[in-house]
């Protein structure tokens, strides 16, 4: 509805038509709007919002693009001398661990481990050989020994009978005779002294002739007496000698006897110095089965076998090459087993430790990956570093340092993205 008034008559006709359109484009402009005024302040309020909620979610994170992909990367080197024989591996090739990479000569290795074994063979017979000489011996020498103290239980036996019969020889038989020979001599110069006293008187006839025949006959029976004791009396001194001698001789059987049981105790060390050889046998068998362990060891390493899951890179060696003990062929990395290594700031880590939340940009991919903080390094990289900075020289410039601290990611399945080793990342640590 349209307002009219009159002005005049003379204007009417010349003044404009106000209408409600005409009212709002005459409204007030700028801050005097409240309508301005409303938006202004809801902005406002969005914007506060927005940095409060930006600065709580930066807050509780600590960010670092000096951080990449890193693997416990696994040298393949050859531990023995020899010539490769075959490279069954290409650069850049997946391999499954204990796959085959590479194989080396391995007649010179086989052949020392056939003499070692027959090495071996020959240390086992003699050490059964050892074994059964031990046993014997044991039983000669126990046979010699007893027997031994037998023969010298027989010649102490013998050599008492000797001394014995010699001490009676000499002492009671001797004695007697000598008695006897004293008491025959004594009658044999009684009869003589009779038979020449008897002479003259017969002669004078004042005895009879059978009377001086007796005296006679008594004469010469003593004198034949007396002659039959010396004779005894020499065979007993010659008895003496006798005995004597036996007693010698049963006194050196005696010594022989005992000679024998020292040598057959003596024989008791043979059976000692036997069961020593034997040991020494049955160590040298030991000593043989290790030489041929380490040569079968020595030959199981012309094989050379992948250590862990990966990816085959940086191959050195080719077929027909001479390797030497240690020397590098190639290098397995391990793609599935993959970590981010960040060197945030020390001031980044006050409320950093392992067990948060972490985030993962890849710069291959531009994908976020996720994981946690796994450990934090002990020192700062340059204390780790091959020339680390001595301060104390006078030329010290204070410089904020970086500590490495481990990432472990989340399983990454290899069709969203394959992260290698030396890729830079940017890494985020929700520290809340």
């Amino acid at each position: 509805m349209g307002i009219e008034i009159e002005v005049g008559l003379e204007n009417a006709a010349k003044m404009p038509r106000i209408t409600e359109e005409t009212l709002e484009l005459e409204s007030p402009k700028g801050l005097a709007n409240p309508k301005v005024r409303r938006l202004l302040i809801a902005g406002g309020a969005v914007l506060l919002g927005a940095l409060t909620g930006l600065y709580l979610f930066y807050r509780l994170r600590e960010s670092t693009d000096d951080a990449q992909v890193d693997a416990h990367v696994a040298p393949v080197a050859s531990k023995i001398y020899g010539r490769a024989a075959e490279v069954l591996v290409q650069d850049n090739q997946p391999v499954k661990a204990g796959q085959v990479l590479m194989k080396i000569d391995a007649r010179d290795y086989q052949a020392a481990v056939n003499q070692a074994r027959a090495a071996l063979d020959v240390a086992e017979a003699e050490a059964r050989s050892a074994g059964v000489d031990v046993p014997r011996t044991q039983i000669n020498t126990a046979s010699r020994t007893s027997s031994a103290e037998a023969q010298l239980a027989a010649a102490e036996a013998d050599l008492a009978r000797a001394q014995a019969a010699y001490d009676q020889a000499r002492t009671a038989d001797l004695a007697w005779a000598q008695a006897n020979v004293e008491k025959s001599r004594a009658n044999a110069e009684l009869a003589k002294l009779d038979l020449e006293r008897y002479r003259p008187l017969m002669e004078k006839a004042e005895i009879s002739k059978q009377q001086f025949d007796v005296a006679k006959a008594n004469a010469d029976a003593t004198g034949s007496a007396l002659k039959a004791d010396e004779e005894r009396l020499a065979q007993a001194q010659h008895n003496v000698e006798i005995t004597k001698a036996q007693s010698l001789a049963a006194t050196a059987r005696v010594e022989e006897a005992h000679a024998s049981v020292a040598s057959a105790i003596g024989n008791v060390q043979q059976v000692t110095m036997k069961q020593a050889d034997a040991q020494a046998k049955v160590a040298k068998v030991a000593q043989a089965r290790a030489s041929l362990e380490a040569a079968e060891l020595q030959l199981s390493y012309t094989t050379i076998v992948a250590p862990v899951d990966g990816v085959a890179t940086h191959r050195e060696v080719e077929p027909g090459q001479i390797v030497q003990a240690g020397q590098g062929l190639l290098v397995v990395v391990p793609l599935q087993e993959v970590y981010v290594t960040a060197n945030f700031k020390e001031t980044q880590l006050a409320r950093m430790k392992p067990g948060q939340k972490a985030y993962v940009k890849a710069d291959t991919y531009g994908n976020t990956f996720t994981g946690r903080v796994d450990s934090i390094a002990g020192a700062t990289g340059a204390v780790l570093s091959l020339l680390p900075p001595e301060n104390a020289t006078g030329n010290y410039v204070k410089v904020v340092q970086r500590i490495p601290v481990k990432i472990v990611l989340d399983p990454v399945r290899t069709s969203k993205a394959v992260l290698r080793p030396g890729m830079n990342v940017v890494a985020t640590v929700v520290t809340e």
